[in-house]
């Protein structure tokens, strides 16, 4: 959606090994934002998204309005069966959010026709509704997705674009999201999941922040956990607004 940032770039760069062209889209989708303000105040930064994507070797930017994209209306839309996954987490406190993403995805996808996809891990849950989008629509494996690790500022706090619009004040507690990750990671297994989740909202809400959620999940279904199985992958998954800035972040806790 803009506002770009070396996470972005990351994954030209990771579709440069794989493919002989590379399209990126930038398009800030009125249809995914359940709070108009927050769509309003989406950062924009057109002429350096530009000169970034040149540099990192993007072939073609698709840079839409959006009648081009929605040239029936944004209210004219397709419903999306996917199940669960836009009931938990994010689906709980973005309602509707996953369904204007695929509404988004859908399109593009229908225009660029990719034979691969990349998405930032840093958008778990939306990479397992994209993942899922891609079988409703029978793109499977005609599109392949692929996901890019996360990317990281040196404290830790992963990069967003919401990050922008923190303050200096904001952007230097932000980086507890990413210890109390650490926190649960040192100690899963030796305190109990619910100790650790408890104490991790207790430090960000010490911080100042207003936790959404703060989930221990299996990889694989994003339900929550209670205990610890090392034969399965679990992920820690947090979403917490520290004055208007709603940052999001995860990270696998067994190795």
């Amino acid at each position: 959606m803009g506002a770009l940032h070396e996470g972005h770039l990351s994954l030209v760069q990771l579709a440069r090994v794989s493919c002989s062209h590379v399209v990126v889209s930038i398009f800030v989708n009125p249809t995914q934002f359940n709070d108009i303000s927050d769509f309003e105040k989406y950062p924009s930064t057109i002429s350096k998204d530009i000169r970034m994507l040149n540099d990192a070797g993007c072939d073609i930017l698709f840079y839409p309005d959006v009648h081009e994209m929605y040239p029936l209306g944004t209210k004219q839309k397709d419903h999306y069966p996917l199940g669960y996954l836009e009931e938990i987490l994010e689906g709980k406190y973005r309602p509707g959010h996953f369904q204007g993403v695929c509404q988004v995805v859908d399109r593009l996808l229908t225009l660029v026709n990719p034979d691969f996809l990349f998405l930032g891990e840093k958008d778990y849950q939306q990479c397992m509704v994209i993942s899922k989008l891609l079988e409703l629509t029978n793109r499977t494996p005609n599109t392949i997705l692929i996901t890019g690790s996360t990317m990281r500022e040196k404290d830790g706090l992963a990069m967003s674009s919401r990050n922008a619009r923190l303050t200096d004040t904001q952007r230097k507690k932000a980086a507890t999201i990413y210890q109390c990750m650490n926190e649960v990671k040192k100690n899963i297994g030796i305190h109990a999941i619910s100790a650790l989740k408890e104490k991790a909202v207790s430090t960000l809400e010490h911080e100042g922040f207003q936790v959404d959620y703060l989930e221990i999940a299996d990889e694989k279904t994003l339900l929550p956990v209670s205990d610890i199985n090392r034969s399965e992958k679990i992920r820690v998954l947090i979403a917490a607004k520290i004055g208007s800035v709603r940052l999001i972040d995860n990270t696998p806790l067994l190795s």
